[in-house]
């Protein structure tokens, strides 16, 4: 639930910058010179970008949720047996371990989404946020029927 919160709260914030920051090209552009045209049009792009950002990130939440969803349903998710500090934070050692077979678990069925998806929980387990987006592209890809891209 935090997750989400949180995501919505950045979400929202985007929103409100690329209003900003979209206005303000508009009034640079409105003021019909040469420069301020120039730069106004080059302040759009600021607002096209975050727009493509927020999409492409809305929707692949979206589809990790639905693999998460479909995983769930079929009692295939991955159980926490991650050992905890006391202050709640996953012991490296413990996910490491967990990571192992993970990763052994996807090089036994690369072309089976479930275990990318649950390779993509360790690799995020472990810390290692850009590789577990990539294992879970590489679910989705898989799942919906793509092949993966490399």
């Amino acid at each position: 639930m935090r997750a989400k919160i949180s995501y919505f709260v950045t979400a929202a914030v985007l929103v409100v910058y690329i209003v900003l920051v979209g206005s303000r090209g508009v009034l640079l552009i409105e003021q019909g010179t040469l420069l301020t045209v120039a730069f106004g049009a080059s302040v759009l792009v600021l607002p096209v970008i975050g727009l493509w950002f927020l999409w492409k990130n809305t929707r692949f939440v979206r589809q990790a949720n639905a693999l998460a969803a479909e995983l769930d349903a079929e009692g295939g998710l991955p159980a926490d047996e991650l050992v905890r500090t006391p202050g709640g934070r996953i012991d490296r050692d413990s996910a490491d371990a967990v990571f192992a077979e993970r990763r052994a678990e996807t090089e036994a069925s690369p072309e089976d989404w479930r275990c990318w998806f649950r390779l993509a929980v360790a690799y995020h387990d472990a810390r290692d946020t850009p590789r577990a987006r990539k294992a879970m592209q590489r679910a989705i890809a898989l799942h919906g029927g793509r092949p993966p891209s490399a």
